[in-house]
């Protein structure tokens, strides 16, 4: 039974003033007497708790209007913060004096006011505090050793109620913690989060999951915990870090802004090194989930609207897939290689067959069985964009947008137009020009295939004919300098000739010179290390031995800086 408020004001009256000499006086006699009364006054701090739960942060301070000066008197006393449970009481008791939901300038800075108490309450004794020297000695121990023990117990000591309040909330609802506490103790971490003795705590908090139908843990928090995180103030287990993005979405948004301010920042990333921050994030591992997967991708979506679907973009959005296929293949094979969710609820607005053709690894296929794949993923895609019959045309950019997560066929693709020493098929050249000009309308981009197949033969006339040359190359490959195309168009020009000079034996014996002659802009140049960088990155799928050899030295060549390979 409760103790009841009435019953507890003479000891509250006593204490008030015991407090007041104790805080004026730090002579022996008084830290003597202190500790004589260290037990009674923690009785009191717990029957005070008793009470304070039952009622809000309004009501006790109209009941109790020196409440502040009690706690605030406690929280400053070494001794009292030394002795068994005290500080956990006195922890409790200001948790119940903060707002909620704080309506008034006066109640922010109540609550503001209590968490700098709770502060100092739990980093106090990471320093050796000479006033509670002469308790900790008569222990056995030095304040040095014993005060960062007593905190680590603390810790400790909530997480263990933590625990066993979802336990209980599993089975019933006695002994449950209540939303209001939960709601309390978060904001009371706030200023706490970063502190490495605080990660258990954090860490319980976050996987903490009761049955109300709100969250229970002040956004305060998350916003504290997802700022620690990524600037690496503190470090939390993978499944810390998937609850606190499904709690809290705002997290989750700073997260992949957070990441692409590093993936996209003004000095070039290469690959290798995109991939190394990727999954440093730990957003791959998270977006196995498909709700984390399409906050994410529609975050790449918005990116690659805003940019006209920049290469640097586009690069970023591979690499997050390629690190997100890894983490699946691993998921998988922790779960009897069982997928946990279907296709489907990743891309739930791709065609079922398109998506899970893309899906597939393209170098898992034998080289001599790659083109019927190809074939089959530009025709559905083909279909999605321009068939107009029965309604069932969708909006070319849906269909670009799910293309590009795979950028890996597009690459085989244009190497395998460079293999075909017959007819290249139409299918072929319509996923090429499509990849690079998603916006065009079934008019142009017919007139573009047609000027890629010209083009192809005058290359693969070239090739045919005797050793090339730069300039037969440059000459075979020119565009007016009055064309009105986009520049897209010419950028698809100079992935073919670089194809062609990486991909083919007659190409490396020129690669050098043309690539030079080719590189006369910084804008080109910027673009031929992105597929160089690409090339290498993609190795397995794409080029011989040599050739990713001689993409290294290019790319070396070309880059600024140190090399890249």
């Amino acid at each position: 039974m409760a103790p009841d408020a009435a019953d507890l004001a003479p000891d509250y009256q006593f204490w008030l003033q015991k407090l007041s000499v104790w805080e004026q006086a730090s002579s022996k006699e008084t830290q003597q007497d202190t500790c004589l009364h260290l037990t009674r006054f923690q009785e009191f701090l717990k029957q005070m708790y008793e009470i304070l739960k039952e009622m809000d942060s309004r009501a006790i301070l109209e009941r109790f209007p020196k409440i502040g000066q009690l706690l605030a008197k406690t929280c400053w006393n070494p001794l009292i913060l030394a002795y068994d449970e005290s500080q956990k009481f006195l922890i409790w008791c200001l948790c119940c004096l903060m707002n909620k939901e704080p309506r008034t300038p006066g109640e922010s800075e109540l609550n503001f006011w209590i968490r700098g108490l709770l502060s100092h309450v739990l980093s106090a004794f990471r320093f050796d505090v000479k006033e509670v020297a002469l308790f900790t000695e008569s222990l056995g121990y030095e304040p040095v050793d014993y005060c960062p023990s007593l905190l680590k117990n603390m810790v400790l000591s909530l997480v263990s109620e933590l625990r066993e309040s979802h336990l209980n909330g599993l089975n019933t609802q006695s002994r449950r913690m209540a939303p209001e506490r939960m709601m309390c103790l978060s904001q009371v971490c706030v200023p706490l989060v970063p502190l490495p003795d605080f990660e258990p705590l954090v860490e319980a908090l976050l996987t903490y999951h009761g049955h109300e139908p709100q969250e229970v843990l002040s956004p305060e928090f998350f916003d504290a915990v997802n700022e620690a995180f990524l600037s690496r103030k503190i470090i939390l287990p993978m499944s810390s870090v998937i609850s606190l993005w499904f709690r809290h979405l705002p997290s989750l948004e700073k997260a992949v802004l957070h990441l692409f301010e590093k993936l996209l920042s003004s000095k070039r990333n290469c690959l290798r090194e995109m991939e190394c921050c990727v999954k440093e994030s730990l957003l791959p591992q998270a977006a196995c989930h498909p709700a984390i997967f399409r906050i994410v991708d529609e975050m790449f979506r918005s990116v690659l609207l805003e940019t006209d679907g920049a290469p640097e973009v586009l690069a970023a959005l591979q690499v997050f897939m390629s690190c997100l296929a890894e983490a699946l293949e691993k998921e998988h094979k922790q779960v009897h290689h069982t997928m946990k969710f279907s296709l489907k609820t990743y891309f739930p607005y791709g065609a079922p067959s398109l998506t899970a053709m893309l899906s597939q690894r393209p170098e898992a296929i034998p080289q001599r069985h790659r083109l019927q794949p190809l074939l089959h993923i530009s025709q559905l895609l083909r279909e999605a964009v321009e068939d107009h019959t029965h309604g069932s045309q969708r909006d070319p950019f849906e269909s670009w947008f799910l293309l590009t997560h795979f950028g890996g066929w597009v690459d085989l693709a244009m190497e395998q137009l460079l293999r075909e020493e017959a007819e290249p098929p139409a299918d072929l050249l319509w996923l090429v020009v499509f990849y690079y000009s998603p916006q065009d309308g079934s008019q142009q981009r017919a007139q573009t295939m047609v000027e890629l197949k010209a083009l192809l033969n005058r290359l693969l006339m070239l090739l045919k004919s005797g050793p090339l040359s730069p300039a037969d190359l440059q000459k075979a490959a020119e565009i007016p300098s009055a064309d009105p195309r986009p520049p897209v168009c010419r950028q698809l020009v100079r992935r073919l000739l670089l194809s062609l000079l990486l991909c083919t034996p007659e190409g490396h014996a020129v690669a050098w010179e043309a690539v030079t002659h080719m590189a006369h802009t910084d804008a080109v140049t910027h673009e031929i290390v992105g597929f160089l960088d690409q090339i290498l990155y993609r190795s397995d799928l794409l080029c011989a031995e040599a050739s990713r050899k001689l993409a290294g030295e290019l790319l070396q060549e070309l880059s600024p800086g140190p090399a890249r390979v």
